[in-house]
C-alpha cells in the first residue's frame, strides 16, 4: 500500500560500495550488487532527517546493469602508521529508483509537538529536488552519489524482464536503540529476491534474524527553547 507521506527518487553515481561484513576481516572489501535498507536510510537521512520520524525503506528499482570493479587502494594502517595495499571492489556506474516513507518515531515523546506530516513531506520533496541538505555517498566516502525526483517505474531498467535473481543473505540494517526504545544494538539479516528489477524491503520488524551486537544507550532527548538571542534552539534536557 502507497503511504501518504510516500517520496520518490533517482539516486545515481559513479561508483557504489555497500559493503560485505564478511569482506573486511582481512582489509579488503567488496560490494553487495544491491544496496542495503541501511544505506538507502541514511541516503534518505542526508537528504532530509529530524528525530521527530523515522524513514522506512519500501522498494527499490535497479535501473542499470549491476557491473562490479576492482581498484587498488591504500587505507592508513590500523597501527595509524604509514599505509597498506588493499584491493575494493566497487559497483560501477549504478542508478536506483527509491521508494520510502516516513513514520513517527514513537520513543521520542518530547517530539510530539513537531508531529506535522504535511510539513516534514513538502519539505523532503523539496530537499529532494535540491540534491540533499548533506552530502550523499553511496555506502563509502569516496562513493559521491546524487539524488533527482522521479516516478517509481518510469523509464526502461536492464532487469525489467530479467525474472528472478536472488542474492542470498545479506545484511538489511542496524536497531538502534532511540528507535526500539531498548538500550541495546542489534543488527538485522535477510535474504533479498529482486523481481524484474524490483526489490520488495522487508519492515525492520519483520526481519526474523537478528544478532545481538552490544549494550547502547539512547542519546538524551533534547528539548526546544529560547537562546539568548530570543531564537529557537535545541537544549540537551540532561543538563537541564
Amino acid at each position: 500500500m502507497v503511504k501518504p507521506n510516500i517520496v520518490e527518487l533517482k539516486v545515481e553515481g559513479r561508483y557504489a560500495l555497500f559493503t560485505d561484513p564478511l569482506t573486511k576481516l582481512g582489509g579488503e572489501k567488496c560490494s553487495y550488487h544491491i544496496p542495503t535498507y541501511e544505506a538507502l536510510k541514511g541516503i534518505l537521512s542526508s537528504v532530509y532527517w529530524k528525530p521527530t520520524f523515522i524513514w522506512v525503506i519500501d522498494e527499490l528499482r535497479v535501473m542499470k546493469r549491476i557491473r562490479t570493479q576492482t581498484r587498488g587502494t591504500k587505507p592508513i594502517k590500523y597501527s595509524g602508521k604509514g599505509h597498506e595495499l588493499a584491493i575494493y571492489t566497487y559497483l560501477s556506474d549504478v542508478e536506483y529508483q527509491v521508494r520510502a516513507h516516513f513514520e513517527w518515531n514513537l520513543n521520542r515523546q518530547d517530539m510530539t509537538d513537531d508531529r506535522c506530516e504535511n510539513k516534514h513531506h513538502m519539505v523532503a520533496k523539496r530537499m529532494i529536488e535540491k540534491g540533499g541538505r548533506r552530502d550523499i555517498f553511496l555506502g563509502a566516502r569516496e562513493c559521491q552519489g546524487y539524488v533527482t525526483p522521479c516516478s517509481f517505474g518510469d523509464g526502461k531498467g536492464d532487469y525489467d524482464d530479467y525474472g528472478e535473481i536472488s542474492f542470498g543473505m545479506m545484511f538489511h540494517g542496524f536497531d538502534y536503540p532511540d528507535e526500539i526504545g531498548r538500550n541495546e544494538f542489534y543488527a538485522r539479516l535477510w535474504q533479498p529476491t529482486m523481481r524484474n528489477g524490483k526489490v520488495i524491503f522487508d519492515r525492520p520488524e519483520k526481519c526474523t534474524i537478528k544478532r545481538f551486537v552490544r549494550p547502547m544507550k539512547a542519546n538524551p532527548p533534547k528539548s526546544v527553547g529560547l537562546n539568548e538571542e530570543g531564537l529557537l534552539d535545541e537544549l540537551d534536557t540532561k543538563a537541564i
